[in-house]
C-alpha cells in the first residue's frame, strides 16, 4: 500500500529528493505522493524531519 502524505507536511521537498521512483511532487499545499508510482519503500518517511509520509 502506498505511502500518503498528511497535513504534518512542512514542504521542506526533502522527500521528493530522495523518492526513488519519482513519485513525489509539491502541491497546492504539501507534497504529495501518486499510489500508483510509490514502491512502499520507505525513502520519503526515513528523510521526513515532521514524519509527514505514512504508510497505507
Amino acid at each position: 500500500m502506498a505511502y500518503k502524505i498528511n497535513d504534518a507536511c512542512i514542504s521542506c521537498g526533502a522527500c521528493e529528493a530522495e523518492c526513488p521512483v519519482g513519485a513525489i511532487s509539491e502541491g497546492e499545499n504539501i507534497f504529495v505522493i501518486d499510489p500508483e508510482l510509490c514502491t512502499d519503500c520507505g525513502a520519503c518517511f526515513d528523510c521526513c524531519p515532521v514524519e509527514a509520509p505514512q504508510a497505507g
